[in-house]
């Protein structure tokens, strides 16, 4: 499969944008536990026309990541043109245009969701997009903004004939936010449009290698976007491809696996951010990497309040001393 020039393999799994999960360190493990396009967290078009640091500091991907996609997301066409000139400088593989974010300060201005309410907005939006990169242009968004503008497969046709070259699709409206089950018919409906000739990946609710074949096989997406399940378990990525590949699971990830990816991951963040910053938005992550195991909220309390790298890592090690041998097969969920 091609994005444009970009060569992907069949049937692609994709790292969702998350604002603040996708950040390189957690990228970087999911590149090695197996996913074939990833992205980075999505980008304030005025934060980066107004060299904000933190827009800036989210422009950074590097080559072992490669293909990436940089999302950004906004409501103005100048700043969008003048913001992709900015990514496109940066080297990554594809330009990602964020119409899906549902958060009420996105979705106010215009970017995000917020454009779901103004498609013909939308597709200039697009087109101030694409005029000023020579990358592949694609698209994020939703099904539509409320129940009854569930209008995309007309959406997909307009951003097809302007030059969108892949479309993700997240099978929720804006008004549902995250709540209820993600409804792919929509997507399926893309599919069959035989006017429709791009790459369409399909996103929302794949957290097991069975609900990814089931979502493949129904609904003829040609890959899948994984976005919450890779939460402290990017070995979803290379489950899901033996699955499909095979038909039988792979052995989950041991507690020494767990310990080595959360250990990693944190020196990655201290390695990317400094030792303040890295420290402290590691704390989002570490419930996600031993969610199951019993006992385990001492434990958690340190990692989540301590601001000493040393004592973090030691308590790494006596989570994998306390706990040696546990079987997270037999684990109940909290």
């Amino acid at each position: 499969m091609k994005i444009g020039s970009i060569e992907l393999p069949e049937f692609p799994l994709l790292l969702a944008p998350m604002e603040d999960v996708s950040d390189p360190p957690f990228r970087r493990l999911c590149k090695l536990h197996g996913a074939d396009l990833m992205y980075t967290e999505f980008i304030s078009s005025e934060g980066l026309i107004r060299n904000a640091d933190k827009s800036i500091m989210k422009l950074d991907i590097f080559d072992y990541e490669k293909p990436i996609g940089i999302q950004i997301f906004g409501g103005n066409g100048e700043s969008m043109g003048e913001a992709t000139r900015i990514v496109t400088a940066a080297n990554p593989d594809l330009v990602d245009i964020n119409y899906g974010c549902p958060v009420k300060k996105v979705v106010c201005k215009d970017a995000g969701a917020g454009i779901l309410k103004n498609i013909p907005k939308m597709i200039r939006l697009t087109e101030e997009v694409i005029k000023n990169t020579h990358l592949p242009v694609t698209v994020k968004t939703r099904l539509g903004w409320d129940e009854s503008t569930k209008n995309i497969v007309e959406i997909a046709e307009r951003l097809q004939d302007i030059g969108v070259q892949a479309l993700s699709v997240h099978g929720r409206t804006r008004v549902q936010m995250y709540k209820g089950e993600a409804d792919w018919t929509l997507i399926g409906k893309i599919k069959e449009n035989p006017r429709m000739h791009i790459p369409i990946f399909g996103n929302g609710d794949v957290d097991s290698p069975e609900k990814a074949k089931m979502m493949r096989d129904t609904y003829g997406v040609d890959g899948i976007m994984i976005g919450r399940a890779s939460i402290g378990y990017p070995w979803i990525f290379r489950e899901v491809k033996h699955y499909l590949a095979t038909g039988k699971h792979l052995a989950a990830p041991t507690l020494e696996d767990r310990v080595q990816a959360c250990r990693e991951h944190l020196e990655f963040s201290v390695q990317w951010k400094g030792n303040v910053l890295g420290i402290l938005e590691m704390r989002r992550h570490y419930t996600n990497y031993f969610r199951g195991m019993p006992n385990v909220k001492e434990f958690r309390r340190v990692l989540t309040s301590s601001n000493d790298l040393d004592e973090l890592y030691a308590t790494l090690a006596e989570i994998q001393t306390a706990y040696a041998g546990f079987d997270f097969g037999l684990a109940e969920v909290e």
